[in-house]
């Protein structure tokens, strides 16, 4: 029998073990406020770099590996959202310029990092404000069954220069794999955009559209290159035998064409999924707003926090809507907040879809 004095103390290590994991718990979360952290963010006195990256390889235990992560990124100020899994890791992020090299020393502590390209972005700016690093089961949610792609066998990887020679052959097709509200604003002009509104409806639809072609020259597109690696899998697993793909995705073909003085095929802007929300790669503006047809590019949050739906509005209906995106949501807005706190509890009170389509609302911050 174990003495009263040996329970006691017994207990106490458990207690003590408990107090100690849920603090390195507390301290592997930002629990600071958003509109705080926004306003250290725009004080701060230096300039940040905004860069992304991605490597498909497996991960025994992804949890660990996005503790170390946040403590090594943590501790050097950086932003981000990063997707770890048991397939691999996700990220994009924002580093304090004078904090890069010591950045580029911790991707490199890590075998699974160590020496992958890492894309900057084309225009830096406010892209994040906080670090958020977060397990998931896959990097992109296709929601494929696992016997329905191989990622050791992929689509070619073509360069800026390559990819824009395959587009002068006018039986090649070319497919957009981001969501709708990212081609609105700009894209390759003869692309393929598949009217789909969630990502595990995708891959099946680009193989029912490209029905037929399995043995034609395939050219897949993304904004950095993930999602392509994975569709691209998945088109060669279902019979197609001449399946490519832009090399580093939307932000490595722009920075490729200026580097090297090439003509872009891509027009318009490249969406972002932060702050920014948007790249300027071309001066054309290929899409309107949505309120009244102006010729515009930029989206927006609507400002009614019952709605947060993403558009794309003009300087003008901005001003006159107060950044909502329709009369009822400016009105909803006006409203005390206690008014709001009691229709919300009534759904049929609440302005939280409008005449916009679900699939303009991806998920930010």
């Amino acid at each position: 029998m174990i003495p009263l004095k040996s329970r006691s103390e017994e207990a106490t290590a458990k207690n003590e073990n408990r107090v100690l994991r849920k603090m390195k718990k507390n301290n592997l979360f930002n629990k600071v406020g958003r509109d705080i952290l926004k306003k250290e963010l725009a004080a701060e006195p230096f300039e940040r770099i905004t860069a992304s990256f991605y490597v498909y390889h497996p991960i025994d235990d992804p949890q660990s590996l996005r503790d170390e992560l946040f403590m090594a990124w943590n501790k050097l100020n950086i932003f981000g959202r990063i997707y770890a899994a048991t397939e691999g890791i996700n990220a994009q992020l924002s580093a304090p310029e004078h904090h890069w090299n010591k950045f580029l020393e911790t991707m490199n502590s890590f075998p699974i990092l160590k020496n992958i390209p890492i894309k900057k972005a084309l225009q830096d700016g406010k892209s994040f404000y906080k670090l958020t690093i977060k397990v998931r089961e896959e990097l992109v949610a296709y929601g494929l069954p696992q016997d329905s792609y191989d990622m050791k066998r992929v689509g070619n990887h073509l360069s800026a220069e390559e990819y824009n020679k395959a587009l002068e052959n006018p039986d090649t097709v070319i497919v957009d794999m981001r969501n709708y509200y990212e081609s609105e604003i700009g894209r390759f002009e003869s692309a393929i955009i598949p009217d789909v509104e969630i990502s595990k409806d995708l891959l099946p639809e680009v193989k029912r559209i490209l029905g037929g072609k399995e043995d034609d020259q395939i050219l897949l597109y993304c904004t950095g290159g993930i999602r392509c690696e994975k569709a691209s899998s998945y088109l060669m697993n279902h019979g197609f035998t001449n399946v490519n793909q832009l090399q580093g995705g939307i932000i490595q073909y722009a920075h490729d064409i200026k580097g090297k003085g090439l003509k872009s095929k891509f027009i318009g802007k490249n969406f972002v999924f932060d702050e920014r929300l948007g790249e300027r790669v071309t001066e054309d503006v290929i899409a309107t707003c949505h309120i009244c047809g102006a010729s515009c590019d930029t989206h927006t949050d609507c400002k009614n926090d019952a709605c947060h739906i993403l558009f794309i509005q003009c300087e003008t209906c901005g001003k006159e809507l107060d950044g909502c995106c329709s009369n009822e949501c400016q009105a909803f807005s006006k409203l005390t907040v206690e008014e709001q706190r009691i229709r919300r509890k009534d759904p049929s009170q609440v302005v939280s879809r409008t005449f916009f389509d679900s699939r303009i609302k991806p998920k930010l911050n």
